[in-house]
């Protein structure tokens, strides 16, 4: 029988004070305003949301295939990315650019604090705003910012679904008509939904809700919601606690969802039954963003340790089918990924929900393991390719 390391984490649920100082990641508890501190920015890193990187406005055109888009959470924009020179320009979405998603049409859906933007790839161009229907509070910016999270787009690409942070209080998921750009309707889930995703069928939305613990599952005919909590840790500590799901992944063989948990612990969850399993992970850090390959190879993000007496530093798992695992280590703190068509580079956003950030991308060579860092943005946080 396979033993987990460390059964006493689920109490360590607070930092002291004196770790806190030096973490380089978590999401403990929402303050009542602003971000709390986090650990000192890598060298060439902006301490500020603004960004050091400037890149002239992205010029008109269908971008080459395997460009990058990336959503900087530091700035107002989406920017163009060359994996091999770097950003070629960006355009303006609005403030604080979360997660994004893009259509087969080339349309790119980015959730921003102010609403959803609607960007079109070849012309580079943002078409539209979708505003939210959901009171989100005054558009700010930083970890704790009201508006768009996670955010997915229905396979036949009609709806798009966006998951609302309400500071202090649970959020929602609003669906948003494709063709008209309007939000049709507006369903209750938990409390900041880091990440939204879709069956592969279509049938159902899947709310990734970081401080209630829980996925809410959404059926898209009837809307009804329905909470799973998902909380291998337990839930001791509740908004103070460390160890809260963050992004989600569908498994393809089966549909059941996969979220990883400190490099310790994958959540495997059935949505229809809520029942979870879990299998042992080995990156041991602190872990964010995650996607999945149509084979059913897991990639997911470390952005860090809670301790850094006990926990390793940032990282990329790989993981196949069968639950092998491969740690590619990172420098920095990371929050997102995105895999290439041919599934041999990586590509991991240097953005990070909280500060120690910084402006730019690791490309890892999944084949080798050589990691390269690339400028790109400002803070960029959500990823896809084109």
């Amino acid at each position: 029988m396979t033993k987990f390391r460390r059964a006493s984490r689920s109490t360590r649920v607070l930092v002291p004070a004196a770790v806190a100082v030096a973490v380089l990641a978590g999401c403990a508890q929402e303050p009542s305003g602003g971000s709390p501190a986090g650990a000192t920015p890598p060298a060439g890193a902006s301490p500020t949301a603004g960004s050091a990187v400037t890149v002239p406005p992205a010029p008109t055109g269908k971008p080459a295939p395997g460009t990058l888009l990336v959503g900087d959470f530091g700035s107002d924009t989406v920017t163009f990315v060359d994996p091999a020179r770097g950003a070629t320009g960006s355009v303006e979405v609005g403030t604080a650019p979360y997660g994004l998603v893009l259509g087969a049409d080339g349309r790119a859906w980015v959730a921003t604090a102010e609403g959803v933007a609607v960007v079109d790839t070849t012309t580079r161009q943002r078409i539209a705003l979708v505003p939210y229907e959901t009171d989100s509070g005054p558009v700010t910016t930083g970890e704790y910012r009201g508006g768009g999270m996670g955010i997915a787009l229905a396979p036949d690409g009609r709806r798009v679904y966006v998951g609302v942070n309400v500071p202090g209080g649970n959020g929602t998921l609003e669906v948003i008509d494709t063709a008209t750009l309007r939000v049709t309707d507006t369903v209750p889930v938990g409390r900041r939904p880091f990440d939204v995703d879709v069956s592969r069928d279509g049938s159902e939305v899947y709310a990734t809700n970081h401080d209630s613990f829980d996925v809410t599952v959404v059926p898209a005919g009837t809307l009804e919601p329905r909470r799973v909590e998902v909380a291998p840790y337990g839930t001791e500590g509740g908004l103070g606690s460390w160890l809260k799901p963050h992004y989600t992944a569908v498994r393809p063989s089966d549909g059941k969802l996969l979220l990883p948990f400190e490099g310790e612990r994958l959540a495997v969850v059935d949505p229809r039954t809520g029942r979870t399993t879990i299998e042992p992970m080995t990156a041991n850090t602190h872990q964010h963003g995650t996607t999945v390959t149509d084979d059913g190879t897991l990639l997911t993000v470390g952005t860090g340790p809670i301790d850094p007496d006990v926990d390793r530093g940032p990282s990329l798992t790989v993981r196949t089918p069968g639950g092998e695992e491969r740690v590619y280590p990172l420098e920095g703190p990371h929050e997102s990924v995105a895999v290439s068509e041919d599934g041999r580079t990586a590509y991991v956003t240097g953005g990070f929900t909280r500060d120690g950030y910084w402006d730019g991308l690791s490309v890892v060579d999944l084949d080798s393991g050589d990691t390269r860092r690339l400028a790109a943005g400002s803070r960029p946080l959500g990823i896809v390719v084109l």
